[in-house]
């Protein structure tokens, strides 16, 4: 696991750029603290930065920048099977200087190809690699985004690197906030990719290949996909799979329990993450049956009981028998890492469950190098209750007529206050509001929740925060949703079950989960994989019928079963609880000066981006009591404190 940089420029023959690349490199210091090293052509225009965090191979053998024959790379990740690889080659008469992964992967290119080398590799990774023969840059990522790749186009300047600090340390950088990005991360509470909060600056997607060369001086892009998810998983669901559940789960059970084996190789001290939730409880068993020794665990509850699930992760690590470090996260501590948040993320980042990752990553990185975590586990197997809740209140939405249920949305946002609350009063108080714009605030929130026409369309409400985009970022105004800027994904009301998992392995997964992990992670120099993510299991998970991941009606019937056999019911069946933390009253109490001063009506205003109005009204319920804004307070905080932290202006 390493970070990478670099830039690729028309600006030609005019002497080395090595300061802006060891600067770019030094951004990514914590991602690879181990080593450093730079490669540049000049005349070419091309240059390559790297820091390495030495897993396998922790000799002088892995060090990159990496050169051989007319190819150069620079690498962040792991490929799991690099061994099986490079016995394959070996065979075929190649000769080896090392052991890393690295050389096994730039041998597989000579040998190969890019596209075809990639399709090979079981792995997570991001990489830019320099054919000098051709002038061609290659920039890839992995098949469901585990680590992060961003390009931003300047002028006649290309740049690029794992995180968005390396790209900001060129000289050559310009950074101009994009309002249609803006607008989707309130909605989400990430930004989704490729986007990034930056105009002309994206993410590389997961399972893309970019080639980029100079023409007449400036940078030109070509896009291909090596892997495509939707391509596999619709030929998953052709022809789905007719064997007995019970077969299924044996099955699984074989197939994971290889991927994690394989994904315990490392030359460093090795852990994992357990919440005592299914996933990550299931990743431990399989870990602890292919280990010699107890499996170092690590957890993080809170001092409020209502989102504690240490007590369950210390009954999961007893069990299984363990080496089990447990911390306790206090409102003050969440305090005192949010100065770091901006930084570390890079741009605005609002799942409020990074601060417990950021210090559960602190605390695991303190005696292991590497963690396996249980992430993907509810996006393939049907665990979050949102799924089979959608497909019902769907069900009764959507007998109303469209068109009105739109009429009265529009209605209500245009309606005077004293109108909106007249019809509150009517309705017996059905929305739980107070006057004037509280009463609209309820209102037109709850009508926008029901204004879709299709499931997807609902979905998306269901997902989204900010619901209403126009009415919050300034100047957004009412033109083209900017969810057209993302890879349109297919709609599939025949079996919308399985369609929301694949949506959500696609959106929700990689730009939150996995982003949040990373970037909380490497911080603190820590590697984390993710068994459930990879593509073979991943294919094997679309092909099992829906019926049968719900076929007790509450989702993840195979992994309960998987898990069954490892540990007793009582520390299986209990109701799901997720990573969440106790941002409502710690927004009250410990949270709330640092959030008053953030949320300041004159600072809004004069800042220029949001309009205040909603944001205070918003607020006002959280401060009297009401918890249901939390979540969406927490995106506008998180873009205020990014805000100052970068210095951005209209």
């Amino acid at each position: 696991m390493c970070g990478l940089a670099g830039y690729l420029t028309g600006r030609t023959g005019h002497g080395s750029a090595t300061d802006a690349l060891r600067a770019m490199g030094t951004a990514l210091e914590h991602r690879g603290p181990d080593d450093s090293g730079e490669w540049q052509d000049p005349d070419a225009g091309i240059g390559l930065a790297h820091r390495r965090l030495s897993i396998i191979d922790t000799s002088s053998a892995g060090h990159q920048p990496m050169a051989s024959g007319q190819l150069v790379i620079a690498y962040n990740g792991e490929i799991y099977n690099f061994r099986q690889l490079r016995e394959e080659l070996s065979s075929e008469g190649h000769r080896f200087r090392g052991d890393s992964d690295t050389e096994v992967l730039l041998r597989l290119v000579e040998v190969h190809g890019v596209e075809a080398a990639l399709s090979r590799c079981h792995g997570m990774f991001a990489l830019a690699l320099w054919d000098q023969a051709c002038r061609r840059l290659h920039l890839a990522r992995d098949r469901f985004g585990e680590k992060p790749l961003y390009v931003a186009v300047l002028g006649e300047t290309l740049l690029f690197g794992s995180e968005l600090a390396a790209l900001r340390a060129h000289p050559k950088w310009v950074g101009q906030i994009s309002r249609d990005a803006l607008q989707l991360y309130f909605r989400h509470n990430c930004l989704p990719q490729p986007l990034t909060i930056y105009e002309n600056v994206f993410q590389v997607r997961p399972g893309e290949l970019i080639t980029a060369h100079l023409d007449r001086g400036l940078p030109h892009l070509q896009r291909s996909d090596y892997w495509s998810a939707e391509a596999v998983w619709r030929a998953a669901g052709g022809a789905p799979r007719d064997t007995a559940p019970a077969e299924l789960v044996d099955e699984f059970v074989e197939r994971a329990g290889d991927v994690v084996e394989r994904q315990m190789i490392a030359d460093v001290p090795l852990g994992a993450f357990l919440s005592g939730g299914i996933d990550s409880s299931l990743v431990v068993a399989l870990m602890q049956a292919n280990a010699a020794r107890p499996v170092r665990t690590f957890t993080i509850g809170f001092t409020e009981d209502a989102f504690n699930e240490a007590e369950y992760a210390r009954r999961v690590a007893r069990h299984l028998g363990t080496d089990h470090t447990e911390i306790i996260l206090s409102a003050g501590e969440a305090r005192d890492l949010i100065p770091e948040l901006p930084q570390i993320y890079g741009e605005p980042f609002a799942d409020s469950s990074q601060l417990p990752t950021l210090l559960v990553s602190r605390v695991t990185r303190q005696q292991v190098t590497v963690a396996l975590s249980g992430d993907g586990g509810d996006e393939f197997y049907g665990g979050y209750t949102r799924y089979p809740e959608t497909v019902n209140s769907w069900g009764r939405i959507s007998r109303r007529p469209g068109v009105l249920r739109e009429a009265a949305w529009r209605m209500a946002r245009a309606a005077p206050d004293g109108l909106v609350t007249a019809l509150n009063a009517i309705t017996g108080g059905r929305w739980d509001i107070a006057n004037g714009e509280g009463a609209r605030l309820r209102v037109t929130d709850r009508l926008a929740h029901d204004t879709a026409t299709t499931l997807p369309a609902y979905y998306l409400n269901v997902m989204s925060f900010w619901k209403d985009r126009c009415s919050l970022v300034r100047s957004a105004g009412a033109g083209p949703d900017p969810e057209r800027h993302l890879a349109e994904l297919f709609d599939d009301t025949e079996d919308p079950l399985r369609w929301m998992m694949f949506r959500d392995s696609q959106r929700y997964m990689n730009d939150d989960i996995l982003t949040k992990v990373d970037r909380a992670a490497m911080h603190y120099s820590l590697e984390t994989r993710a068994p459930m993510l990879d593509h073979d299991l991943a294919r094997f998970a679309w092909s099992i019928p829906t019926s049968v991941h719900f076929l007790d009606g509450r989702g993840k019937w195979i992994l309960r079963q998987a898990l069954a056999r490892f540990l007793p019911g009582e520390l299986i069946d209990r109701p799901k609880m997720g990573f969440a933390i106790p941002l409502g009253s710690w927004l009250r109490t410990d949270l709330r000066e640092w959030a008053e001063d953030l949320l300041a009506p004159q600072r809004l205003r004069e800042e220029g981006w949001l309009d205040e109005k909603q944001v205070r009204a918003r607020w006002i319920y959280h401060v009297n009591g009401d918890d249901r804004y939390a979540l969406a307070l927490w995106s506008v905080l998180m873009f205020q404190a990014w805000l100052r932290e970068s210095g951005a202006r209209v």
